[in-house]
């Protein structure tokens, strides 16, 4: 494309009478420029510089839009002085900031805010008390030891409180449990009278914890909480605790730690310091969860391949390609991280992912074509750029542990269904399918089912049936009875299991597809992940906006915890999907409810 002609005269800043009228030869051009002042920057300039954008390699086509925004500058509102040329170029490169978050795609949620006392004893350097709620001993049994060189304070309604819910079976009275006997274990060799002087809690062996652990000793006396709140309630003789240590050690930060939001609200309320718990966060913002995929620089290529070398090999019966590179974005990369680059110029686009990584240097994979029929898996054709990734991650037997994340309708049930039939029944890697899912109910429990394990666990699997019922229809060449057959063999070769019965199994060459695993918390994903065996494939399918189980946020879900401790191990992947695919309907449900 030749560049336009240069302007016949210099850009000059217009008098009110010389101001051109709207009803000129051009209007549409002259109403709808927007008078930016970074376009009459540019056409200040002296007429030579047009050249000099040759050099620059991606901007052939920003040089005829700063040429011809030259007369319209003489439009724009006057400016005293010209700005520099380097200023324009740099706004440029981000042309529109979205000041205020969008209040769905955005919640306010995650955020860790320190109260004023804790964050003035940061800045000083003093060590602080923490005040314990039941919860967080309930939540986290080892947070006695995740304080640091701070210490730890429990009132005896804490002490009440565990007492109170550590018969049963649920994982709360699990864990009411544990911290009794850590207690037990920290205050059993004291000598009489020494438990008011702090318990050094790194006696047990947990070296982080410099700090000491402090009992409610004797009765409170001293300032007390408004008349208003009831006395006997036991957040409110929590509070009256953490009012009376403020006041018999006044130099001394005090924080109330609550996961209860209305026990933090309520002690801001009355003055007194309260923080959530922070330590069962893995990430402090789920906008940086790792996603997996990473979009190349347009100049990957000029900056990373001086030294390039390439060769292709036969693996796992498709030919693919290998590239070393070295260059500055490398370090960047993780192992089994997918890469993609899509110019814009049309050429061909690279789809790839990262197999080893030393140093600046990167050996990168070319991508199986997915999407293309004659690669289809039982029937199934990748629709997009992020359900192809998945499909590479969940046919290759090299990689032992596959996390898939996106919203409603991405596809990644009916993937993973996919691959784990196309790779039992068909290239018989693994021996049967193994489905499982934690039986969280989003209204209220419909009560006890009768029936075996399976038969009980049927209604909490709608999700398979629906996607078996899509994989079963794609197979038209055997009419009516084939399907049958074929539906039959499947359904032999699917296994439905309870979570509750999973401790103390080992799976031997199976493929275990963990659905709804962003209720599961840390904890439970590591019972799961550890019974694999030989030859086993683990699935871990969730979306982190659904968190139906109480206490459990995006932050703190197992599913966030495994996608975050598992990228860059060489035998794992993971794709977060991004595009729905399962209606007009549901993609425009996700986006505006």
């Amino acid at each position: 494309m030749p560049l336009p002609k240069l302007p016949s005269k210099p850009a000059a800043l217009l008098l009110a009478k010389d101001y051109p009228k709207a009803d000129r030869t051009k209007p549409a051009g002259a109403a709808f420029a927007p008078p930016k002042p970074k376009l009459a920057a540019v056409a200040e300039a002296p007429p030579e510089p047009v050249a000099k954008p040759a050099r620059v390699t991606k901007a052939k086509a920003a040089a005829p839009v700063a040429e011809l925004a030259a007369p319209v500058a003489e439009l724009a509102a006057p400016a005293p002085a010209p700005a520099p040329a380097a200023k324009p170029t740099a706004r440029k490169e981000k042309p529109h900031v979205e000041l205020e978050a969008h209040p769905v795609k955005h919640k306010p949620v995650e955020m860790m805010v320190k109260s004023k006392a804790s964050r003035n004893a940061d800045r000083s350097g003093m060590t602080k008390l923490f005040v314990l709620d039941t919860n967080v001993l309930m939540h986290d049994p080892s947070s006695l030891f995740r304080f640091e060189e701070h210490d730890v304070y429990l009132p005896m309604m804490t002490l009440e409180e565990l007492d109170d819910h550590k018969k049963g079976m649920s994982e709360v009275a699990r864990n009411a449990r544990q911290v009794s006997r850590t207690l037990d274990a920290l205050v059993g060799t004291l000598e009489d009278g020494a438990i008011e002087n702090g318990i050094t809690l790194s006696k047990l062996g947990n070296k982080d914890a410099k700090g000491r652990l402090f009992f409610q000793t004797r009765l409170q006396n001293g300032p007390m909480l408004p008349e208003g709140l009831p006395q006997g309630k036991a957040d409110n003789q929590i509070l009256g605790v953490v009012r009376n240590l403020e006041s018999e050690q006044p130099g001394r930060a005090i924080v109330l730690v609550s996961k209860d939001i209305n026990m933090r609200i309520k002690a801001r309320a009355l003055g007194l310091p309260a923080e959530d718990y922070f330590n069962d966060h893995v990430l402090e913002d789920t906008d940086l969860l790792y996603s997996g995929i990473v979009q190349l620089p347009d100049d990957f290529w000029n900056k990373n391949g001086k030294d390039m070398e390439s060769w292709q090999e036969n693996k796992n019966g498709t030919s693919a390609t290998f590239y070393r590179v070295t260059g500055p974005t490398i370090p960047t990369l993780l192992v089994n991280q997918f890469v993609y680059l899509e110019p814009k110029n049309g050429e061909a686009p690279f789809y790839g992912q990262v197999k080893q990584l030393n140093g600046k240097t990167a050996v990168l994979q070319t991508l199986r074509d997915f999407s293309h029929n004659k690669n289809n898996v039982w029937g199934v054709t990748a629709r997009n750029r992020e359900q192809n990734f998945a499909l590479n991650l969940l046919m290759n037997p090299e990689c032992d542990f596959v996390t898939l994340l996106g919203q409603a309708g991405t596809g990644k049930t009916l993937l993973a269904l996919a691959a784990g039939l196309a790779q039992v029944l068909e290239t018989k890697l693994y021996n049967e399918i193994i489905v499982t899912r934690v039986t969280v109910p989003v209204g209220e429990d419909i009560g006890f089912l009768p029936g075996t394990e399976e038969e009980k666990m049927s209604p909490w699997m709608g999700a398979f049936d629906d996607n078996l019922e899509v994989l079963n229809k794609s197979d038209s060449d055997g009419g009516e009875w084939g399907r049958a057959a074929t539906q039959d063999l499947i359904r032999s070769r699917i296994k439905i299991k309870s979570l509750n019965f999973m401790r103390g199994r080992t799976f031997v060459n199976k493929f275990l597809i963990i659905d709804e695993a962003q209720n599961l918390t840390p904890k439970q994903v590591k019972t799961l992940v550890t019974r694999a065996g030989p030859g086993t494939k683990i699935l871990c399918l969730g979306n982190i906006a659904q968190i139906d189980t109480p206490y459990l946020t995006e932050g703190s879900s197992g599913l966030t915890y495994v996608v975050d401790r598992f990228k860059g191990w060489s035998h794992s992947g993971h794709v977060t999907l991004a595009r729905g695919e399962r209606s007009r309907l549901a993609d425009h449900a996700s986006e505006v409810l």
